[in-house]
Order: structure tokens, then C-alpha cells, then sequence
């Protein structure tokens, strides 16, 4: 109302008023007049008309000087002189004029003179409801603990309001609110206001209450007041730490680095100050291997990596984390993490081979199971997903167990111990990780040996030359068989097949070695009675049941220089080589005068004779060929030539050790006419001597021939049962030119061969280390090869 100003600028007046109220209390208690005027009333409006109500002549009032002497100048009342009417002089604020007195009286001391008389007019101060209740503090707060019980109550400051009566404070309301509601108490005149808890407080769910206290006073229309009431709720620790997850779930890889951090947990408390302050620890039943590996800040909830990750050891870690605050007493929560290890293809394939037959028979059907294989792969997917393999070119194959990494090693195709006695299969096992990861493993199978090989050979027929007259019960040579199976089926025994024909009984006189195939004659062979053989001999193995093979046996006598040449011609009536040839003495240089005839049993080198002067009387006149075996003059006679020459002729094959024999001829050099009667006589004798050296040569050549065509059928027979390659053919030959010659020819495989007589043919060759008996035909059609042969000694 701006009274503040009034009561400043009218306090002299104030003090007069209450000295004039008090001049009035002790010397008259109540005025003669009294009005009411209510406070607030316009300047200038009329109280009441003293003069009238006194009873005073209005007309003199200006003379008698009718005034107020109670007051100041400043005074809220003032009298009309014209009129008597006491009007309001000055703005009335009762508040100002009585504060809290009621009734607000103002007695007001009047004085007219002329005559002197003093009057007293009561003028009572009619309270408006012009104030508004008024709170000391716009604002008021209290702290109340959350835990504070239903029902306290809170002492509220009380409003002021200056006016009276009715227009005062009557009642106090609070904004509507769950928690407060307000109560009056009343001590005297003053109510007293209190806020009252009706329901108990969660400062988690509202820490701050603001109410609305409004103090209404009893005027009409009503006014009021308001205090704002701040409730502060003060935290109890009555809430447990709040995880922002029931269960926390991350995955790591496993191998990290440690300090790694994992996860945060993160708890909150809606408590303040200790009572929110949280602290994170493991959970008790957690074993000593998860302190090991993770570590956990108390302030943070950080888990980090303090030990190894294995995937291998352990996929998943599940902890217990623990969230306490530190109220008193303390609350607590926990929660879950769980931990799962990603795997990384850290770990190879490992090959583990449950079961192995370390041999396997080479007769083992397809489909046999060597080896039972397991792959185990610690990681984990792919990473542990394996794939195996074989070693290329093995006779071997992985089967797929029904249980994933189980194999069986198999048996894919048949097996040949000859072949290959022995396997190193080499597995691969590659999981499927990013880099794959490969582990090899060498298995060693023994192929076991089945006597399925029968003895062999090297060459089917063999061919053997054995040198005549060897030494009866010497070796003359040896078979060798081999099988390529193993320990007893490769044992072998040889013997020889013993058959009852006439050609082959001699076999008879044969020993053979069972074990090593060395074959000894019982007899001495002779070229000149047996010139060829044929046998078989049986090789058997000792497996079960025993395998074997027989091999055919061509034997050659070679022939041996021991045979002597014998002087078919000349050959006296006594026997003796010796003879006497008459020649004319005038015949010319080259005269025929004889031919000494000689054979030799032997053939090739030892039965090829060669003639030569032993012994001569004149050098000069005779030259004997040295091939055939003719006498020639080389000039004429002269008269001083003796009429009776002596040649001794020697007569030497070319054996290693030559064998020789020796012719003598006279030659008688006799007058023409001489010579020419005698040589009728000498040809009817000499026809005589011939028919009987031509009887003896046929008689000869007769056995010779039917010897050898036996032998060339023999070898026919032969041919035909054999193959082309190992055929032989005797060819007789029989050549007389002045020597009794005669030549076998055969072929054996790709070599053509042939035993020659004492007379060589023209174009042949001599072999080296051929005994000198056997010579080497050209043949346009193959290359020529050389004949074994056998020697004791070697």
C-alpha cells in the first residue's frame, strides 16, 4: 500500500497521537463523540459533523478558532470551520496508526474559544483487508532423511499479516502433494502451520520436494501469501548398486596379449555420497585359476587379461562379479560375465594311429584295413575341421570312419612283394583354419612275401660246351635258378629229370648239387664218340606248396687235341709211312712227284694239318705245300744230282699241344725209258695200292657220315621242339684235297658256328679262346655271338 513512506514521514504525528490517547485515557475515558471510519478511506471524506453533533453554532466557528489541538499538522483528521465537518485529512492506514491494537481508536482533542471549551471525539479506525499475509523468507527448505517414518512433523515459519480481526491470517494451505500435508496449530492468537509426513520418502525416486504454503487471511474477498517450501531428501543407503546388465557377455580371442582389456562392468548406486560410492570384486566361489588369468579394477569394473587365453583349456570363463558400496552398512549386487574364447587355428592336426599291421601279406585281397588313424584337432570349426591324405602312387586308401576323424587305412589294389617289399606312407592332415595348419606322419608297411613267383631261369634252353676227356667226377659246369620270393620260397633245390630213352641215358653218368646246381659227370666224355647231350634239370622252391620250373640242357663236347695225325699215304706193305717214288730225270721244275695223305680224328685247329720237310737230301730240289701235302720238283735234275733223294715229311696238327706224325719218300730219279717201264709196272701196283686206300677212305667217310648225319637229325629234333633262337644245325662237309677234311656247321641263336676238319675253308675266322677248334662263320643276316663253354678249372 506504500504505507512504508506514511509512516515514516507521519511518526511526529504518531507520537502525538498516542501522547493525546493517553491525555485522553487518564482524563476521560471515552469521548462524547465517537465515528468509525474505515482505514483507506479517500482524503477528503467527512467523518462526521462535529460542530452539530456537539452542538455548537456552526457560524462561529471560525471565530471561536474550532480546531484539532490533538496531533501534528500531519494529522489524518482535520475540522471544517465553515461547517464543522471532521474529514479525512490524510490517507488512515490503521496498520500505520495501531500496528496490532484493536480496536484502532484515535481520540482527538478539539478546542473552541471564546468561550474555552475542549471536546473529545473518539474516531475509531475501521480495519480494511488491505494486507496480504507475508512470509519473513520467500523460501524455506528442509533437509528430511529418506528414512524418515510416516507421520513427523516439520515445524513451518508462520505468515504476518498487519491486519485485524477477521482480516488475519486464518488458515494455511499446502499444494497438493503425495508426500506432505500441512496442520495448524494454534497458541493464542497466532496459528501455527507444520508440515506433516504422510508417506515415506525415496530419495532415489524424487530427492527434491517443492510445496506451495499459502497463509489466507479471513477478508472478504480473501488475500494471501505464499511460501515456497523446498524438501530436500536427505539419502539413506537403502539401495543395493545397480548393474547396467544382468549378464555381461563378450568374446575374446583366444592368445591375447596380456593387459587386455575385456569388458567393463558398470554398476550404479542411486544413494549419494558413500552410500553411492561403489567398489567391484570378484565373487568368492570363483577358483583360484580365474585370478590368475583376468584381473578386475575395484573403482572401474575394467576386466583385463592377466594370464594366458587358451580356447584349448577352457571355451568359456564365467565370472561372478560382486558391486558394493560402501554405506553402513554396506549393499551389494552381483553379476554374470561370461567370457567366451574365440579360437584361433593355433593348434596342428595330430595324427594318432590307434592300430597298425606293420607287415601285410602281398596276397591280401582289396579292401584289407591296415591301420586304424585318428585325427584330433584341438581348435575348434573350421580350425578343427581336418582333411588327410596319402602319399601319391601307394597301393593304399583312407576310408572315412562313421565317427568324424576316424580312418581306416585300406588296401586299394593287389600287392607284388617283388615289385615293392616296402612302403613309407606319409599322411597329411590340413585343417580348414586361415593359414591352414598341416601335420605329416610316416607309417613303414612291410610287404610279407607268398611264394607266388616260380624259380626262373636266366636263359631257357642253356647251352654248355665241355672240353672231351674231362675228369670223372670233377664239376663240368652249374645251373642257377633264382626266384624273387623270400626265405624258403626262394630256397631251391635242383635235380635233374632222369628219363628212360636211349638218348638221353646219359644222364646216368650226371650228379647234380641240389643246392647250389652244380652239375658233376661220372665219366670221361670223348668228342669223337659224343659230340652233343641233352637233359633237363627241375629247379623247386621250398614254399607251400612249392612252385617250380625246368630249364632244358644243351651240352657241346668240344673236342681236344688227342688224336695224332695218321699217314693214310704213303703206307708200305709193313705199315709203316713209307714209300719210294721214281721219277724221270728229265722232268721239269714243278713236277708232281707225290702227295703224302694224312687224317687227324680231331677237327677245327686239331685235326687242320700242316706239312713240312723234316729232313731232305737236296733242299734245292724238292717243295713240299705246306697245306696239301704235294711234292714238287723246283728245277730239273742235273747230272750231279744223286740219283736217290730221302724226304722225311712232318705231319703236325695245330693243337695247343700238337700232336705229329711222319712220312718218308724215296725219291729215285731214274733214265726216261727206265722210268717209263717202271711206271707201268709202278701203276698196275700203284692201281692196286690205290683201290685199296680208296676201300679204307670210303670205309672212312662211311662211318664219319652216318656219325654225322645222327647228329645233324638229333639237332633237327631239337630245333623243331625248340625255339629258332637256341636250333643248331650240323652240316657235314667233307672236302679231300690231298687231306682227309671234314667241318660240322651249326647255329645257336644269333652266331653261326662251325667244327672245322683238318683243311680250313676259305673266307672262315678263328675265335678267340675258342679251344682252336671252333670257328666263326660271317652271316649277313645277324651279329654273331660267342658259345659258352665251360672249364673245370674256372
Amino acid at each position: 500500500m506504500g504505507s512504508g513512506g506514511q509512516r515514516r514521514g507521519g511518526e511526529p504525528w504518531w507520537l502525538a497521537l498516542r501522547f493525546s490517547v493517553m491525555l485522553s485515557c487518564v482524563g476521560q475515558i471515552s469521548a462524547q463523540i465517537k465515528y468509525s471510519v474505515p482505514e483507506e478511506v479517500k482524503v477528503g471524506s467527512v467523518v462526521g459533523n462535529v460542530a452539530k453533533d456537539l452542538g455548537l453554532d456552526i457560524t462561529s466557528l471560525h471565530d471561536r478558532r474550532f480546531r484539532i489541538v490533538s496531533g501534528s499538522k500531519d494529522a489524518q483528521f482535520e475540522v471544517n470551520q465553515n461547517n464543522g465537518v471532521l474529514y479525512v485529512h490524510k490517507n488512515i492506514d490503521r496498520e500505520e496508526l495501531c500496528e496490532n491494537v484493536s480496536p484502532c481508536l484515535m481520540n482527538l482533542k478539539m478546542v473552541a474559544e471564546n468561550p474555552m471549551e475542549i471536546h473529545y471525539v473518539g474516531v475509531e479506525i475501521i480495519d480494511v483487508n488491505d494486507n496480504s499475509p507475508r512470509f519473513k523468507e520467500e523460501e524455506k527448505m528442509l533437509e528430511i532423511p529418506e528414512s524418515t517414518l510416516p507421520g513427523r512433523r516439520f515445524q513451518l515459519p508462520t505468515a504476518h499479516d498487519p491486519d485485524v480481526a477477521i482480516n488475519t491470517v486464518r488458515v494455511y494451505k499446502l499444494s497438493q502433494n503425495e508426500y506432505f500435508s500441512i496442520q495448524i496449530r494454534e497458541r493464542g492468537e497466532d496459528k501455527m502451520p507444520s508440515l506433516v509426513l504422510q508417506k515415506s520418502l525415496d530419495r532415489e525416486k524424487e530427492y527434491e520436494h517443492n510445496l506451495l504454503l499459502t497463509a489466507v487471511d479471513g477478508g472478504n474477498p480473501p488475500r494471501s501469501g505464499t511460501l515456497n517450501v523446498t524438501v530436500i531428501v536427505l539419502d539413506s543407503n537403502d539401495n543395493h548398486p545397480t548393474f547396467s546388465q544382468d549378464v555381461y557377455s563378450v568374446t575374446i580371442p583366444e592368445n591375447v596379449h596380456a593387459d587386455t582389456s575385456v569388458i567393463t562392468v558398470k554398476a550404479s548406486d542411486i544413494d549419494e555420497g558413500a552410500n553411492g560410492q561403489i567398489e567391484f570384486l570378484f565373487g568368492g566361489q570363483l577358483g583360484q585359476e580365474i585370478y590368475d588369468i583376468f584381473s578386475l579394477d575395484k573403482d572401474t569394473g575394467e576386466i583385463r587379461v592377466k594370464g594366458e587365453i587358451d580356447f584349448e583349456n577352457v571355451e568359456v570363463y564365467k565370472l561372478d562379479v560382486h558391486a558394493t558400496d560402501k554405506g553402513q552398512p554396506p549393499m551389494s549386487t552381483d553379476c554374470r560375465v561370461i567370457i567366451k574364447v574365440l579360437d584361433k587355428n593355433d593348434n596342428k592336426p595330430q595324427i594318432e594311429v590307434t592300430s597298425l599291421s606293420n607287415t601285410i601279406s602281398e596276397d591280401s585281397k582289396p579292401g584289407t584295413v591296415v591301420s586304424l588313424i585318428s585325427i584330433t584337432d584341438h581348435d575348434a570349426g573350421l580350425n578343427g575341421k581336418v582333411i588327410c591324405s596319402l602319399s601319391e602312387n601307394v597301393p593304399f586308401d583312407l576310408k572315412p570312419s562313421f565317427q568324424e576323424n576316424m580312418y581306416s587305412l585300406i588296401l586299394k589294389h593287389h600287392l607284388d612283394r617283388e615289385s615293392v617289399a616296402h612302403y613309407e606312407i606319409t599322411i597329411t592332415a590340413t585343417d580348414c583354419g586361415q593359414p591352414p595348419l598341416s601335420t605329416f606322419k610316416t607309417l613303414s608297411i612291410d610287404v610279407s612275401d607268398v611264394n607266388d613267383n616260380v624259380p626262373t631261369f636266366m636263359h631257357n634252353p642253356i647251352e654248355f660246351y665241355l672240353l672231351e676227356n674231362n675228369v670223372p667226377g670233377n664239376p663240368i659246369f652249374s645251373v642257377t635258378a633264382t626266384d624273387v620270393d623270400l626265405n624258403e620260397n626262394a630256397a631251391l633245390t635242383y635235380h635233374i629229370v632222369r628219363e628212360e630213352r636211349s638218348q638221353v641215358k646219359i644222364t646216368a653218368f650226371l650228379n647234380i648239387n641240389s643246392e647250389n646246381g652244380v652239375i658233376t659227370a661220372l665219366k670221361s666224355f670223348d668228342f669223337e664218340t659224343v659230340k652233343t647231350f641233352q637233359f633237363q634239370v627241375v629247379a623247386t622252391d621250398s614254399g607251400t606248396p612249392s612252385l617250380s620250373s625246368n630249364v632244358t640242357v644243351n651240352v657241346f663236347i668240344l673236342d681236344q687235341n688227342d688224336n695224332a695225325p695218321v699217314i693214310l699215304y704213303p703206307v708200305s706193305s709193313n705199315g709203316s709211312a713209307e714209300g719210294v717214288e721214281e721219277i724221270p730225270r728229265n722232268v721239269n721244275a714243278a713236277h708232281l712227284v707225290t702227295k703224302v695223305r694224312a687224317y687227324d680224328a680231331d677237327i677245327g685247329y686239331n685235326g687242320w694239318l700242316l706239312f713240312s720237310l723234316q729232313e731232305v737230301t737236296e733242299h734245292s730240289l724238292f717243295a713240299l705245300d705246306r697245306y696239301t701235302g704235294q711234292i714238287r720238283t723246283l728245277r730239273s735234275f742235273t747230272e750231279t744230282d744223286e740219283a736217290e733223294q730221302k724226304l722225311v715229311i712232318l705231319v703236325k696238327d695245330n693243337g695247343n699241344v700238337s700232336l705229329s706224325a711222319t712220312a718218308t719218300v724215296i725219291v729215285k730219279v731214274v733214265e726216261p725209258k727206265e722210268a717209263f717201264a717202271a711206271s707201268d709196272v709202278k701203276s698196275a701196283t700203284n692201281d692196286d695200292e690205290e683201290s685199296n686206300v680208296t676201300f679204307y677212305l670210303m670205309i672212312t667217310l662211311a662211318s664219319v657220315s652216318a656219325l654225322f648225319l645222327i647228329s645233324i637229325i638229333v639237332l633237327i629234333a631239337m630245333q623243331c621242339s625248340k625255339s629258332t633262337d637256341y636250333t643248331s644245325k650240323y652240316l657235314q662237309e667233307t672236302n679231300y684235297d690231298g687231306t682227309l677234311c671234314h667241318s660240322i656247321q651249326y647255329r645257336s641263336g644269333e652266331k653261326r658256328y662251325m667244327l672245322v676238319g683238318p683243311r680250313m675253308s676259305i673266307g672262315s675266322t678263328i675265335v678267340p679262346g675258342s679251344h682252336a677248334n671252333t670257328l666263326v662263320l660271317p652271316d649277313r643276316r645277324r651279329t654273331s655271338t660267342e658259345v659258352r663253354a665251360f672249364s673245370p678249372t674256372s
